[in-house]
């Protein structure tokens, strides 16, 4: 008996595979009585409290959904800085890898009424090990789902490139979900997107909708971009801000909610009007939660009486040892990721996702 699953593969980088995947596993536990999640090949890896390195969306759906499958099942296969210039030195047998891929899905597979199966990337991704996302779904014999950026044309084209791909493999594309897609755009997109996508009869699962908040930064992401630690604030290093300001004068300080403030380290002035500004604030609004945050630049790092006036009005700061301008430059070019300790954006994900896919036919297509 064919196991079922379905693989997920997004037509770029930062498409929002992990949304996807978050909001169908939440919606297909309600109509299975288990449910697999599998990373057959993973990139970005982390270390788990047992010591074993694993992909860190594995991780997340773990941890997050309570699953029962061990690490190595879930995460068999890692892509480790260097692997390719190996494999094309002969020192990777491509063989090895697939026989571990099969071993582990087959071990979820077993034990899960559905799984989903998590791509890297679009379906080229791997393919100079010849181990592509299509690859990886041919192998496991499973359908595609494509996930595209909620556009008309340019999404169609990506489709596209990514369906030839599959085609290329002998994978079926089971269904397309559109993530991100405007409001106001959403009626022209469903109705001229599912008349695009008769020529392959592949249907539309859903349409998710632009979602600001899962898109909004938290102090753990700047620690990982700058690749530094919160100097204090640490018990809010989950706070998410919806406004971020460069500010150069202590004239432009606004009372603006949820407000994260860079600005050189060396501009006590600043830092002073800042913190002057939050217990103004505090006192005149104190059952008011002031979610604010601040980030030094410059090479030099602040000041220890600077440090100890934030530390006393517990707000989260960082100090990033780049100018203001590259500091603002590296978080405007930043795509945020959903982590497992970031219970808020996980529930907001699953919610938007789940809420927008239609679970009847994405079920249908399954069985084609």
């Amino acid at each position: 008996m064919m196991p079922r699953a379905f693989f997920v593969a997004a037509t770029g980088q930062n498409i929002g595979k992990t949304t996807m995947c978050l909001g169908l596993l939440a919606g297909l536990k309600k109509r299975f009585s288990s449910v697999g999640f599998f990373k057959p090949v993973g990139q970005e890896h982390v270390e788990t409290e047992t010591g074993v390195r694993v992909d860190k969306d594995v991780v997340l759906f773990k941890s997050h959904f309570n699953l029962p499958h061990s690490y190595e099942e879930m995460s068999p296969v890692l892509f480790p800085r260097g692997l390719t210039r190996d494999y094309l030195d002969g020192k990777v047998d491509s063989r090895d890898l697939v026989a571990t891929i099969s071993r582990s899905f087959d071990a979820i597979a077993q034990k899960s009424a559905i799984t989903i199966v998590e791509g890297t990337g679009h379906t080229g991704v791997g393919s100079i090990v010849e181990l592509n996302n299509a690859q990886v779904a041919a192998l496991l014999n499973i359908p595609v789902i494509l996930i595209a950026s909620g556009g008309l044309g340019s999404s169609f084209d990506e489709l596209t490139l990514n369906h030839t791909q599959c085609e290329k493999y002998g994978v079926r594309v089971a269904g397309v979900i559109l993530n991100r897609v405007l409001d106001d755009k959403r009626e022209m997109i469903v109705h001229y997107m599912n008349m695009a996508l008769e020529r392959w009869k592949v249907p539309l699962l859903g349409c998710i909708p632009y979602d600001a908040f899962l898109s909004t930064p938290t102090m753990l992401d700047f620690e990982l971009l700058f690749q530094t630690k919160l100097l204090t604030g640490a018990e809010y290093r989950l706070r998410h801000f919806h406004h971020i300001r460069l500010v150069a004068s202590s004239v432009e300080m606004v009372r603006v909610p949820n407000q994260l403030i860079i600005t050189p380290a060396d501009r006590e002035d600043i830092v002073l009007a800042t913190l002057t500004h939050f217990w103004d604030t505090k006192i005149s609004h104190p059952d008011d939660d002031i979610e604010a945050g601040i980030i030094l630049t410059g090479k030099n790092p602040p000041k220890e009486s600077s440090l100890e006036q934030i530390r006393r009005a517990r707000i989260p700061m960082l100090h990033a040892p780049v100018s203001s301008f590259i500091a603002m430059k590296m978080i405007n070019t930043y795509t945020t990721k959903i982590r497992k300790d970031d219970t808020a954006k996980i529930e907001e994900a699953i919610q938007v996702v789940e809420e927008h896919i239609d679970f009847d036919t994405l079920l249908k297509a399954l069985e084609s």
